[in-house]
Order: C-alpha cells, then structure tokens, then sequence
C-alpha cells in the first residue's frame, strides 16, 4: 500500500474535516459525488492513532480511498 499526500477539500459541519468533497490528484480537480464507504482503523492504543477511510467516486466515474491523519491533521491518497 502506497500513501501519497493530496489536499483534499471538505466538508465541516459538526466537526472539522467531516468529510472530502474534492481533491488534487496528479494535477487534476476530482471532485467526490459519492462516499461509497468510510470506515476508521486505530484508536486502540497511544501508538495507533486514529485513521478515517474514505472510499469516494469522482465526478470522473474514478474511485479512490482517502486516508486522514488526524493526528497529523493531513490527507492521503492510498493506492
């Protein structure tokens, strides 16, 4: 599994980075038009942190997963 950082637009509502609504990949605006999934990992232990998944489907017809690290305050691409 490969994590490459991107910058991710979101929603905030009752929390900040709710969720992705676009993103920067390889030069080109993606923009989400659908969560097909989210789930988190980690939160267990101190040494885990808690990583939120985000399976999104662009207005390309794409699917990609996003990762945030809240912990780092940062969004990933994983692929």
């Amino acid at each position: 599994m490969k994590l490459e950082p991107v910058i991710v637009q979101c929603h905030s509502g009752y929390k900040v980075n709710e969720y992705p609504v676009a993103f920067v990949f390889q030069d080109q605006h993606q923009e989400v038009v659908e969560i097909v999934d989210r789930w988190y990992e980690g939160g267990t232990t101190p040494d885990k942190p808690v990583m939120d998944y985000y399976k999104v489907k662009t207005d390309q017809g794409a699917i990609f997963i996003l990762m945030y690290a809240g912990h780092l305050d940062q969004w990933f691409l994983r692929h």
